[in-house]
């Protein structure tokens, strides 16, 4: 019994050091691959247009609302009913659209990082089985830097490779 556990024991720290991990940081992905960058370009540029017109929005909101809170000591009550009930109909207006553009460009984030992820999988593939790893981790609670080849993933994203 005791030689048994002996040659396990000696073969055990062999086997580990065949065992090759790596780690990448989809977090370091999405902000430095040039892919992530021009997704998030598009992503700006896609919706500039309607935040813009939310803002716009926004603005005569407030300054509605001002006015009428200037003005409301010197209307009747009938016009001061009415101007509150247009208010209310504008801040409704504008909170509805401001949801939709939230929705819309959650939606179309979240369809922009799954392409990049994508590629970023593919890439992670392609180094893992060309430098011979045995598994690549893209989350974990503590990893040892030297283990870390987001660098290396980021840089093949970057130069092409990977498509």
């Amino acid at each position: 019994m005791v030689v048994l556990l002996g040659s396990f024991a000696a073969a055990v720290p062999a086997q580990a050091q065949e065992f090759k991990a790596g780690f990448v940081n989809t977090d370091r992905v999405f902000r430095e691959a040039n892919s992530a960058k021009a997704a998030q370009g598009k992503l700006e540029q896609e919706f500039a247009k309607r935040e813009k017109e939310l803002v716009d929005q926004g603005n005569a909101l407030k300054r509605d609302t001002e006015k009428f809170e200037r003005e409301a000591p010197t209307l009747s009550e009938g016009q001061r009913a009415t101007r509150q009930r247009t208010l209310g109909d504008q801040e409704r207006d504008f909170q509805r659209k401001r949801r939709e553009f939230q929705e819309d460009l959650s939606s179309r984030k979240s369809e922009e990082l799954a392409t990049v992820l994508d590629r970023a999988n593919k890439v992670v593939k392609q180094v893992a089985e060309a430098e011979k790893y045995d598994v690549i981790l893209q989350e974990a609670v503590y990893i040892n830097p030297k283990l870390d080849i987001t660098d290396k993933v980021i840089k093949a994203m970057n130069s092409g490779n990977g498509k």
